[in-house]
């Protein structure tokens, strides 16, 4: 599971999508408190009980807020996971690489025709062909860089070692391409890692200072970071794990720390609920975005299920949009209706079991009810 998620395509959409028969009822049969709201507890309590060592979320519904948290910071642990905890977001990152693309194009700076060669020229073979938008909406045909860095596991075979961008997207140098540009959608974590080399070649800054200039800074979103080569989750947390078999007997293998490097622009950053619902409202509202980018960006999700570094997925009472993200022992859910007005962001430590179902029972009545 933890491979799929760090490189699996549109893993929470896929689920809703697998899932929406069940969904659909999921509301009428939680419990609700007096003035008819679900019971939000009884619903993180259910994502825990499904197999998750600690879960953490917030809920907004317009200009109310719930946050709560259940199960414990270590496996077999007693203390409580943290409310305020910080997480490693996943593939979350590709929703923030993509806002600071578009912003750069809303500034002119750049354009979504403008092909691999102009920007990075001679690292990509064909880039010339591949254009800016190829790589935000997972149309380049460019494999996937992940593929045999993990063990059997799905743990990373070198969890310490630093990686430089170019490190990665060399390693499908010599890989045939999945597909002609543009002729379909492929997900693949390499995309947006170049990406990540398209902001530093425009700006002359590393890509992770462009996103917080222009995203973290100012929307005060103090508690999310882009760690680079730091392995420590800094601030309160809960730890995260992945069963290992050896000799006929699971063990639990810690896998919180790690380098984050071998995921940079396309998984890096560490959050908390509250930040990613603050990032993701400010977004659908038109607070990050000029209208024409945002309005692109949400147009190709709705028709094709993935727009520019935004995921999409079907609930009953309409469309859900934003990421999820998983990686190595975490799984992210980070979702808003269209205009920002109700949300969730769900962080969870997957270990056993099916805790995902329930993620999505908590995604849907906080939606929808």
């Amino acid at each position: 599971m933890i491979t799929r998620t760090i490189a699996g395509a549109g893993l929470i959409a896929s689920l809703l999508a697998a899932s929406a028969g069940a969904v659909q009822a999921v509301p009428a049969a939680a419990d609700a408190a007096p003035s008819g709201t679900p019971d939000w507890q009884a619903l993180l309590d259910g994502v825990v009980a499904g197999g998750a060592v600690a879960a953490i979320a917030e809920i907004r519904d317009r200009d109310r807020t719930w946050r709560g948290v259940s199960g414990t910071v270590r496996l077999d642990g007693s203390r409580p996971a943290p409310a305020n905890g910080r997480f490693r977001a996943g593939s979350v990152t590709k929703s923030f690489t993509a806002a600071t693309v578009l912003h750069l194009v809303g500034e002119g700076r750049l354009r979504l025709t403008d092909t691999v060669e102009r920007w990075l020229p001679g690292l990509v073979d064909g880039g010339q062909r591949i254009t800016v938008r190829n790589l935000l909406q997972h149309t380049s045909g460019i494999p996937e860089y992940t593929t045999g860095m993990f063990d059997k596991w799905g743990i990373p075979e070198e969890r310490h070692r630093t990686w430089a961008a170019r490190e990665l997207v060399e390693r499908v140098r010599d890989r045939p391409r999945e597909f002609p540009p543009g002729t379909r959608f492929g997900y693949s974590n390499t995309n947006y890692v170049l990406l990540g080399m398209v902001i530093e070649s425009v700006t002359g800054r590393p890509y992770a200072t462009e996103v917080r200039e222009r995203i973290l800074r100012p929307l005060g979103l103090r508690h999310t970071s882009l760690p680079g080569a730091a392995t420590r989750i800094p601030g309160p947390h809960a730890h995260a794990y992945v069963p290992v078999t050896k000799g006929g007997k699971t063990v639990p293998v810690d896998v919180t720390r790690f380098n984050p490097t071998m995921a940079g622009a396309s998984g890096e950053i560490i959050s908390t609920t509250e930040d990613l619902n603050r990032f993701f409202r400010a977004l659908f509202q038109g607070r990050l975005l000029l209208p024409a980018q945002l309005k692109e960006m949400k147009d190709l999700a709705a028709a094709k299920e993935y727009g520019l570094g935004l995921e999409v997925g079907s609930l009953p009472c309409g469309t859900a949009w934003g990421h999820g993200g998983g990686t190595h022992g975490y799984l992210t859910v980070a979702f808003s209706s269209a205009d920002g007005s109700r949300q969730l962001a769900l962080s969870m430590t997957p270990y056993a079991g099916d805790p995902e179902k329930a993620a999505l029972t908590l995604l849907t009545s906080a939606l929808c009810h």
